[in-house]
């Protein structure tokens, strides 16, 4: 079953959910506005047909924007979801096919009380473009400058990532950074260390190996869980413990993995567009490669040294 979405973003930047009515899959639970496709319909013309149908605007197509496309399976039943950016309307929303609608800042939506299919879709929005992750290398007074300049810089969605340090030590330069972190409004994920992240109420990010380590969300919803992923086998179980996103790498020969047999941008695209969840490019690539990522069904781009 293919269904697209349409994710409405207003000029202040909120964006609408709508409410499943009583007796319906899912009633009460939250979702983006939107619907199957007919037979022989564009996912274009669905959602210009669906919105018309289910709130009552008229879109223009000119500002749609592709954000994501999901694969899911609810019991039995498999479905594509295909999320698309609407900036351009007439009319003014209403509720002709839900119980209620809401305009809410994407931070301040809960991802509990949307769909399961719907939270990718929420994340991709919550996510910026750039991931960057510390060097590893550096000293714990090096990685407290290097996330300062960072937000300063503009940077959302941050990875310390020090293997050469303890877990202690690098806790203690989370929490220095940590104001500052919460000041710019942006998020911190501790590499591999999910007891510390918990104990500072920040983000993680696991190593590939440790997705096999837990069967269920390591850490709650409301903050952020991402995962190193290197194959459909690792992506189908970053999806499965409930990851926020995952980085898929490497898209290209690195330094730091040398012999790794590199995906190149065919094969990644594939492997992004066929997982449930957003994938970051990483391996290889920098910024300048941000708009190649996009075309292959990246979420952005992530690194080390493009952030330098």
């Amino acid at each position: 079953m293919h269904v697209v979405a349409g994710v409405l973003v207003d000029a202040s930047g909120r964006i609408l959910i709508a409410q499943r009515p009583p007796g319906k899959h899912l009633a009460g639970m939250w979702e983006f506005p939107g619907g199957k496709l007919e037979p022989g319909e564009t996912p274009m013309a669905a959602l210009e047909r669906e919105l018309d149908e289910e709130l009552g605007i008229a879109v223009d197509p000119s500002t749609f924007e592709a954000l994501i496309r999901v694969p899911w399976r609810y019991g039995d039943r498999e479905m594509l979801l295909e999320a698309v950016l609407v900036r351009g309307w007439k009319g003014e929303p209403q509720a002709l096919d839900a119980a209620t609608l809401a305009w809410h800042e994407p931070a301040a939506v809960a991802p509990a009380l949307l769909a399961p299919a719907d939270r990718p879709i929420l994340a991709a929005m919550r996510l910026s473009r750039h991931y960057p992750i510390s060097p590893a290398h550096a000293s714990p007074d090096e990685a407290v400058a290097w996330v300062h300049a960072l937000l300063a810089r503009g940077e959302r969605l941050l990875q310390l990532r020090l293997p050469a340090q303890s877990f202690e030590t690098v806790r203690s330069v989370a929490a220095a950074v940590l104001p500052d972190v919460q000041r710019h409004g942006a998020q911190l994920l501790l590499n591999r260390d999910v007891a510390g992240a918990q104990a500072l109420g920040i983000g993680a990010h696991l190593a590939s190996g440790q997705l096999r380590e837990w069967t269920e969300r390591p850490l709650p919803l409301s903050f952020p869980v991402g995962a190193s992923c290197h194959d459909a086998v690792e992506l189908e179980l970053a999806v499965r413990i409930g990851c926020d996103f995952a980085t898929l790498s490497p898209v290209f020969p690195t330094t730091s993995h040398p012999g790794v047999e590199p995906l190149g941008w065919p094969r990644f695209g594939r492997l992004a567009e066929a997982a449930s969840l957003p994938v970051y490019a990483l391996g290889g690539v920098g910024l300048k490669e941000l708009q190649e990522a996009q075309m292959h069904a990246a979420q952005g781009v992530a690194g080390i040294t493009a952030f330098l």
